[in-house]
């Protein structure tokens, strides 16, 4: 295809691709030739925006914008491109190579509608055609995905959480296999897992299981005071039917929306309707961290090996000990540990556990680049690399907790 914008004398163009140079994704040409034979053409960006201005854009169903890391520069014409194509009621799938899940979050923000990772996955692109022309639900989209609870229950769930105590170490990864292990431990027998995300701002959960944010979080934390277990249901989602799921709001709000009263609600809702309730905390300290605390069961805090969460780790215990806080609770847990092989690595994982006067309790080998693999396509690392070692540790982990989780409820 020629980069020239499309023309409709020997075909119907149904959809375009946008990208800086379409050569750069050879196996996108490729996959839209084979989902749309020749009834595709292919824009630059700036072509795009005077294309969608003209007659012969009423034909197209959908634009495949595609994106790489040199375009990070351009968001705003990128942007503007996919604010037009919305406004002329068409969709837009988003293909993107070695973008920050930042400019993906910003651009699915603005209207995008799909997002494909690039390489392109086998059939994913065919796939994320098959959505977009999916007939739209009947039923009341929020009854749709409602969580029946039943009221009066009380099965006083475990309380597991995972803060990062530095940004990228890892815990919304954890928090979502933890979940997702504990969900599919014990066969039929399996219990009941519910995932809260409370980093409200930018919790990623709903991106890592490819899950819509819904208004209906929203409403229920902002008004908690009349919340029942209807209201709770219709907030929560269900991911393959094993893990309920409540995703940070679908807009950026202030951490102090909820009070500790609040929190207090949702966590002993949860509690009264999971064996398990798993939590994952934004890194800033807020005023209701000391509720999740003291509801805690174990409270995992994520570290690495290097000087900024040695640093925030010292600053984290200080200030649990300064408030008379239970620290007793945090189980510190390091991720991208050195290799067994690696007694350098050994060597400095023992050193700083002295320094800080801490015991690593866990430490989680690096699972490479198949996590963040897994988070762009929304599943969990036993759904799409079952072999990782990360996985693997995580599987132990979970397995660790549920068999301790039976023995206490044993001798209650």
């Amino acid at each position: 295809m020629s980069s020239r914008m499309p023309q409709t004398e020997t075909s119907t163009i149904v959809a375009c691709t946008v990208s800086r140079n379409v050569q750069n994704f050879d196996l996108l040409i490729e996959d839209m030739e084979s989902a749309l034979g020749e009834s595709w053409g292919d824009l630059g960006f700036a072509e795009a925006l005077t294309f969608l201005s003209q007659p012969e854009a009423e034909s197209l169903n959908f634009l495949a914008l595609a994106l790489d890391a040199q375009d990070e520069d351009n968001l705003a014409l990128v942007g503007e491109i996919i604010t037009q194509a919305k406004a002329q009621g068409l969709r837009v799938i988003l293909i993107a190579e070695d973008v920050t899940p930042a400019s993906l979050h910003q651009l699915l923000r603005q209207g995008a509608d799909e997002f494909v990772p690039y390489p392109l996955p086998e059939n994913e692109l065919q796939s994320a055609i098959d959505r977009l022309n999916a007939p739209p639900p009947q039923a009341d989209p929020v009854r749709q995905h409602k969580t029946h609870l039943q009221s009066g229950t009380s099965r006083e769930g475990a309380v597991i959480v995972v803060h990062g105590l530095a940004g990228g170490v890892g815990s919304t990864t954890l928090a979502v296999n933890l979940a997702w292990e504990l969900a599919t431990t014990g066969g039929e027998e399996a219990p009941s897992v519910c995932l809260l995300d409370l980093d409200l701002q930018f919790g990623t959960i709903a991106t890592y299981l490819d899950l819509p944010r819904r208004e209906a979080v929203f409403e229920m934390l902002t008004d908690t005071e009349n919340m029942d277990e209807e209201v709770f249901g219709y907030a929560l989602q269900s991911f393959e039917d094993k893990l309920q799921v409540l995703t940070a709001p679908s807009d950026i709000v202030p951490l102090d929306i909820v009070s500790s009263e609040d929190i207090e609600r949702v966590i002993a809702l949860a509690r009264s309707h999971f064996d398990y309730v798993i939590i994952d905390m934004p890194s800033t300290l807020v005023q209701w961290t000391e509720t999740v605390l003291q509801a805690a069961h174990v409270y995992f805090a994520l570290i690495e090996l290097d000087m900024r969460s040695a640093q925030n780790a010292l600053r984290m215990k200080r200030a649990l000990q300064s408030e008379d806080l239970p620290l007793q609770k945090l189980r510190f847990a390091l991720n991208r540990a050195p290799k067994f092989t690696d007694l350098s690595g050994k060597g400095r994982v023992k050193r700083m556990a002295e320094s800080l006067s801490i015991s690593i309790d866990l430490q989680l080998p690096d699972g490479g680049k198949p996590v963040t693999q897994c988070g762009d396509h929304g599943h969990p690392l036993a759904l799409s690399a079952a072999k990782n070692p990360l996985r693997k540790e995580i599987a132990k982990l979970a397995q660790s907790l549920h068999q301790l989780g039976q023995a206490e409820a044993e001798a209650a």
